[in-house]
């Protein structure tokens, strides 16, 4: 299996807040390379840190809002000029693949550049584990948007265990979605302010004996997350940031 390790590629919200780029993990194990949700700023973030997008396996999406999925016709651009001949994975909630191509064709009409591609698509189905050889998927529903079909994630590869709530207010799935993970990274969009669809620091904190998991990270912080940074006692992702896991 070799060597496992995550590289930040992006940690911002949608608003690039503090000039961040969208959400983006690099997830490496061994000679596999996967993405762990791909914002519109995806491809920028890749060549920024050296990081080849013919090395990328699989792509694994937490949901459909374009802070974490709208770089991937980016890369399938990218692919299609460079004849990418490596397949390529594309893991999803329902309906993302329709989604995505129609993405495509909005932002590139009438563009048949990656119709050669080897890709395949895969929808994951909330609470059913699925097996993707170098790794093993399960999806927890969350709390943030019906309609962009939000989860959290939980992947596991062999006895190593790496969560990710996705975009979330508080919700008792994260209990059992960081259980024993070696790694949580965890949305913290705001210090105090509350809405329906996003973490505060505070609830976050108040809560955290409730969670099990080894280590903490947490990602998608506001510019009111910025401006409190030294008010955190909790480790925040930073961009390029590299994190060996085994």
């Amino acid at each position: 299996m070799g060597k496992i390790s995550l590289q930040v590629i992006g940690c911002g919200d949608a608003f690039a807040s503090g000039g961040q780029l969208h959400t983006c993990f690099y997830l490496k194990i061994g000679e596999k390379g996967v993405l762990i949700d791909c914002g519109a700023t995806t491809l920028h973030g890749l060549k920024r840190y050296g990081i080849d997008p013919e090395d990328i396996d699989l792509i694994v999406i937490s949901h459909l809002h374009g802070d974490h999925y709208g770089g991937i016709p980016f890369l399938l651009m990218d692919a299609a000029v460079k004849d990418r001949k490596k397949k390529l994975r594309i893991v999803t909630p329902d309906t993302g693949e329709a989604r995505i191509k129609a993405l495509l064709q909005l932002l590139y009409p009438g563009s048949d550049k990656t119709e050669k591609l080897p890709l395949e698509f895969l929808e994951y189905q909330a609470n059913v584990p699925l097996n993707l050889g170098v790794l093993r998927l399960e999806a927890f529903p969350v709390i943030h948007s019906e309609a962009a079909l939000s989860h959290g994630l939980r992947i596991q590869v062999g006895e190593l265990v790496l969560s990710y709530s996705g975009d979330t207010c508080w919700t008792d799935a994260l209990i059992s979605l960081s259980e024993g993970a070696d790694l949580f990274i965890c949305e913290c969009n705001f210090y105090d302010t509350k809405t329906p669809s996003h973490m505060n620091y505070l609830e976050l904190r108040s809560n955290l004996p409730r969670l099990s998991m080894k280590q903490i990270l947490l990602t998608h912080l506001s510019g009111e997350m910025l401006d409190r940074l030294d008010a955190i006692d909790l480790p925040v992702a930073k961009e390029g940031m590299d994190i060996p896991l085994a």
